[in-house]
């Protein structure tokens, strides 16, 4: 995989535009729609002159660290104009007219052979918008099973997609769903509230000492609550840290546990789920640990559009209950959509269901395309090569800072450990802090205000702090490192 190895172009100086820049391309749009539009030649010019320097380059650029954002590969990007060029809507699956969906299908098969996920155990499978609606599709099943599964066990059935919640909670004699987790994405409990579960149904159950870590003990005690419907959200990666919820023997006590109260089990591995790549190797031990036994789970979230590098926006949502899917995202009583849900083709080997059926969306992007180019053009040792150069990145950023009079490593660990154990629990996130309290105060600010480098600002134990996110598939760490240094040098001083 020819990526990173270069310098970086000459007109990618700079990750951020000017603030110059940004204040003419806002000066230059429009003012109002126009009586008499101004062509597409001129507006062409309009778009590439007076609009795009006004962009920022977080796709371009390997510096660009904030959030966990990729860029897009060579092939990702020819795929995507593509996309636009046919203009596919991939929302039934129509064998003699079209092979969108089966181009969906085949990638989401390539994607769970990337994760040593058997693709015949994963059958529901979709691409999304990205992670937060994927929590959403991971929450609404398991809403559904858990209240299915509490009627089968009274002797009765019943379906929330049909009955709606209040009746189906009627039914069960249940008091209410709640989500246990540790440290969780805010998308969680933004998908907790569009599902009517309410924010305050997300429940933190984490080590006091490693809160990111299950309380095993307090999970048990929370489940087997009899009143109470449950689901469990492992965080694979943490977002501020990008540490790990499990290992293996966590993962499958949790997955016991959750068969014996009834629980559903889902995982959101918005950025953490490309690690199952890693050669089994003690430089990757304590990461390939926190993403053994996702094979466990119920379902499972991916983005695509963070560490496999294809173009916003693009999600990933892995179930290995069909059958769940189907029933509560069924789309009816639209006779003009044939769904074409028993034909087959020579060339795919079971029926690939319409994504309008075990998805949101009817209209749809043809996301998958991106997914299927780049995967073909890299395969597994490509991915495998780009995140490891991502994690070598962000151990050299980790170990810099470590050694740093200025700034200091998150979190602190209490405790004495040894620097290359716990440089080796590293991802591809580096949380830090100037521990000058004045500098502390402005650090993202002042980073960003360089151009060179953006991080993101986030809190941790109540105090700001600044996270590295490597994800650029162009990541180079000789260059990069050097940069980084420089930036975070010049600031300290």
């Amino acid at each position: 995989m020819d990526t990173g190895n270069g310098t970086s172009p000459a007109d990618l100086d700079h990750v951020l535009s000017s603030t110059d820049a940004i204040e003419t391309s806002r000066s230059k749009l429009l003012k109002d729609l126009p009586d008499i539009g101004i062509g597409a030649e001129e507006t062409n010019v309009h778009l590439q002159h007076d609009l795009v320097p006004g962009l920022n380059r977080s796709s371009e650029s390997p510096s660009y660290y904030g959030f966990v954002t990729g860029g897009a590969t060579p092939a990702a990007s020819f795929a995507d104009n593509i996309v636009t060029q046919t203009d596919q809507n991939v929302q039934v699956h129509l064998p003699k007219e079209t092979i969108s969906t089966d181009v969906e299908d085949r990638a989401l098969a390539m994607v769970c052979q990337l994760l040593d996920l058997p693709p015949e155990e994963w059958l529901h499978r979709i691409f999304t918008t990205g992670a937060t609606t994927s929590n959403i599709l991971g929450l609404a099943c398991g809403r559904e099973f858990v209240l299915q599964e509490a009627a089968r066990r009274q002797g009765n059935k019943i379906s929330v997609a049909e009955d709606g919640i209040t009746c189906s909670m009627k039914k069960t004699g249940l008091e209410s769903i709640q989500i246990l987790t540790t440290v969780p994405h805010s998308s969680l409990r933004k998908a907790a509230a569009i599902l009517g579960l309410g924010r305050s149904s997300v429940v933190e159950v984490g080590l006091p000492t490693a809160k990111h870590r299950f309380d095993l003990h307090t999970l048990e005690l929370r489940l087997s609550n009899a009143r109470v419907a449950s689901i469990v959200v492992v965080s694979c990666a943490e977002v501020n840290t990008g540490l790990f919820a499990t290992d293996n023997a966590d993962m499958r006590q949790i997955r016991q546990l959750c068969t014996k109260y009834g629980a559903w089990l889902h995982v959101d591995a918005a950025f953490g789920l490309l690690a199952r790549v890693l050669p089994e190797t003690e430089e990757y031990h304590a990461i390939k640990e926190g993403v053994s036994g996702l094979e466990l789970a119920d379902s499972i979230t991916g983005d695509a559009h963070k560490l496999l590098n294809v173009p916003y926006d693009c999600g990933i949502f892995l179930s290995q209950h069909l059958n769940i899917g189907i029933e509560v995202f069924h789309n009816p009583n639209a006779a003009y959509l044939n769904t074409a849900s028993t034909e087959t083709t020579a060339s795919i080997d079971r029926t690939i269901p319409s994504p309008l059926n075990i998805g949101l969306e009817n209209s749809r992007r043809f996301r998958a395309l991106p997914v299927y180019a780049t995967l073909a053009a890299y395969g597994r040792d490509g991915y495998r090569e780009m995140l490891e150069r991502q994690i070598r990145l962000a151990r050299e950023i980790a170990r810099l800072i470590s050694v740093s009079e200025a700034y200091d490593l998150l979190p602190e660990m209490h405790g004495e450990m040894p620097a290359d154990v716990r440089l080796k629990e590293i991802y591809i996130i580096v949380l830090f802090r100037a521990n000058d309290d004045d500098l502390n105060q402005t650090l993202v600010q002042r980073i960003n205000a360089t151009r060179k480098l953006y991080v993101s600002g986030t809190q941790w134990d109540g105090k700001p702090a600044a996270r590295f996110a490597v994800a650029n598939w162009q990541v180079n760490v000789e260059r990069d490192l050097k940069l980084i240094q420089q930036v975070l040098l010049e600031i300290s001083q």
